[in-house]
Parts: structure tokens; sequence; C-alpha cells
């Protein structure tokens, strides 16, 4: 199973999920890969923000090796799932599908928790640092929940 986290500028919410979900894929031993991109091109290559990573940090998850890169319609091919993190992102990725199947693996993450209310995870960038730590605990239980699904 491949999994790909998309956010707007993969350098917050994506990165974070990325690294969430990936520490619970080695924690359960699971046989699954997650990586992350932004629809946008405005951070390729750079770290995820300081903010992110210390958030992160205090939570016991590393996120500081990972780098931004932008959402590519080859990433149809190479991931059996693809999270957004809010429906412009949704929107953005969906545009690029070519047909049915690659759409089906597009979905909002929060409707992991939150079944079929396309809840946005929003967007900390901009917010005071207490933003970042509600998106932790956000994408905390929706990680949660996508394991849960791979270990059944």
């Amino acid at each position: 199973m491949k999994i790909l986290m998309v956010c707007l500028g993969n350098i917050c919410r994506s990165p974070l999920a990325h690294g969430i979900l990936r520490e619970k894929i080695k924690l359960n031993n699971i046989n699954a890969s997650v990586d992350s991109a932004g629809t946008s091109n405005y951070h390729i290559g750079d770290p995820p923000d300081f903010r992110m990573i210390t958030t992160a940090k205090l939570n016991n998850i590393m996120i500081e090796d990972l780098k931004a890169r932008q959402f590519t319609t080859k990433d149809f091919y190479d991931f059996d799932i693809i999270y957004v993190m809010d429906k412009n992102n949704y929107d953005n990725v969906i545009q690029l599908a070519k047909n049915k199947e690659q759409k089906e693996k597009v979905k909002m993450i929060l409707n992991e928790i939150t079944q079929g209310m396309n809840h946005n995870v929003p967007d900390p960038y901009y917010g005071g640092n207490k933003g970042f730590e509600e998106v932790f605990n956000m994408l905390d239980q929706a990680t949660d929940k996508i394991i849960k699904n791979l270990l059944k």
C-alpha cells in the first residue's frame, strides 16, 4: 500500500501527516509506504516549516528529513490512496485526474474520523503555535484510523 499526503505547499500539514503515518507504519510493522506533496510549487526542495518540525518533535515524530515537492499526474500511478488536507487541495488534485479510477484514489483525510463530512485540516501557517498542535491532534486521530484500516 502506497499512500500520499497532499496540502498546498508541502511544508506544514502534509509533511506532518507523512511523518506521523510513517512512524505508525513502522511501529505496527505494516507493509506500506507514505510520501507527501503540495499542489503548489512555492516551496519545492524546502524542509517543513520550523514550527511544524517543533510540534512534531514535541510529539516524538521526526520530519526534518522531508523536502517539499509538487504533486504531479505521475502520483496517480505511483500511489494507491491520495489523502488531501482540504477542499482546495481536493479540487486541485481532482482537476489533474484523467479518469474515474484516479479520482477515486483522492480522499479528504479527516473523512477517516468524520466520515462524509469533508472537514478541512486548517492551514496553521499564518496562525499561532496553538494551530500547529491542533493540526497535530487532528492528523494523529486520522492516521490512527488509517492504521486500523491497514491492519484489517
